[in-house]
């Protein structure tokens, strides 16, 4: 009678001592009480539908295009303020301002060279030509430098001929550093370089392409894209301008994963995007004697366009005025399944899988037994041993 006693008292402050117990986190019903408390929301809860993976998948990702539409091709570069420029100079004959003159009397034949030396271009924009004086070469093309020099010495040398080069330009050209890239300024040629050929000119990137980013600065805008997109969309790979500065930079792409689950731990994307079917694969999946299915939910702070598409109350306590939602999804329900296969994994997200109601009366009656087994062994053992 004792122990029956013992048994009925146990039973009776079992759902009391449920609560008490460890556990890896709240229940399902408690994280949807939460999300409001006292009258004030923590955070918005959105159970997932087609409604929210399609708007999800709807919203703009970054886009070198996009920002970026106004510039095409670069036009011509033109010599600029710094620019180290070289002049050759040929006459029809010799006997003229910058070629020997003839040992007989009569001229030299053929055409005579004569090269100045490379010049820098000076602040006020010009460089020196001997018999043709001070040039004005800066915002000129070297078509445009040449022909100036020609008429300047037309009617002082033997049918001038000028060629310009532009040796060095510290101005036409782009930057390209980073911590996964060999760091150089890259000349643009004539024809146009785009961001994946001064990347190749800088020796490439030394990251895996899912966790390299590109960041794009030009004129006061800075726009960051994942390589990966870079590279399988031929649109984003846009010409580059001279100033321009591309920084490669490795960032590793995380999720967290709590609760039932196989592993609870932060676990790499792998690749350069996922879905939470595969993020939820990739942890281990859920844990038959503990997980709910129908309590899986993903944490995460949205930008406020996204709580407005998603038809949501903003809460804008997060980064940048972020609203904090937690997403869920009822995995007893198979259409779930298919949205977890199209609803994408972000950086930094955390997805928490609560206990099975059951579970925690399963773990209070475990201990019970734990403590009662010795009783209940010694009761035996006497009751035998009784005559």
């Amino acid at each position: 009678m004792k122990l029956a006693s013992v048994w009925v008292y146990l039973a009776g402050a079992a759902l009391a001592g449920c609560s008490a117990l460890p556990n890896a986190g709240p229940s399902a019903k408690q994280v949807v009480e939460q999300a409001t408390e006292n009258g004030r929301p923590h955070f918005d809860l959105v159970d997932v539908n087609h409604y929210v993976v399609a708007t999800l998948n709807a919203q703009p990702s970054p886009s070198f295009r996009a920002e970026f539409s106004r510039y095409g091709k670069p036009p011509n570069p033109t010599i600029r303020i710094g620019d180290t420029v070289g002049i050759s100079i040929w006459e029809a004959a010799g006997g003229g301002l910058f070629s020997p003159a003839p040992t007989t009397t009569l001229p030299a034949a053929g055409s005579q060279k004569a090269g100045i030396p490379d010049q820098i271009v000076a602040p006020d924009g010009g460089i020196s030509v001997p018999f043709a004086g001070r040039i004005p070469v800066a915002g000129r093309t070297p078509l445009e430098v040449q022909n100036l020099i020609e008429q300047r010495l037309a009617a002082k040398t033997i049918e001038p001929q000028v060629i310009v080069t532009v040796v060095k330009s510290q101005t036409n050209s782009a930057t390209v550093s980073g911590e996964v890239v060999n760091g150089a300024r890259v000349p643009l040629s004539v024809a146009g370089d785009r961001l994946l050929d001064l990347i190749a000119e800088a020796g490439g990137a030394k990251a895996p392409v899912y966790e390299t980013f590109v960041r794009l600065s030009r004129h006061g805008v800075t726009v960051t894209l994942p390589m990966e997109k870079l590279v399988s969309d031929p649109t984003e790979n846009i010409y580059a301008w001279p100033g321009d500065v591309l920084t490669l930079v490795q960032v590793p792409q995380t999720f967290a994963v709590f609760g039932a689950s196989g592993e609870n731990s932060q676990v790499p994307f792998s690749a350069a995007k996922i879905t939470v079917a595969e993020a939820l694969a990739k942890s281990g999946g859920l844990q038959d004697q503990r997980a709910d299915p129908s309590g899986v939910f993903l944490f995460r702070f949205e930008p406020a366009r996204v709580v407005t598409a998603l038809r949501a109350p903003p809460l804008p306590i997060g980064p940048g005025g972020s609203s904090p939602i937690v997403y869920r999804f009822d995995l007893d329900n198979a259409d779930t399944y298919f949205l977890a296969e199209r609803f994408p994994i972000e950086n930094k997200d955390l997805i928490y899988i609560a206990n099975a109601p059951l579970t925690q009366l399963q773990k209070f009656f475990t201990l019970i037994g734990t403590i009662t087994s010795p009783i209940v062994t010694g009761a035996v053992i006497r009751n035998n041993a009784s005559p």
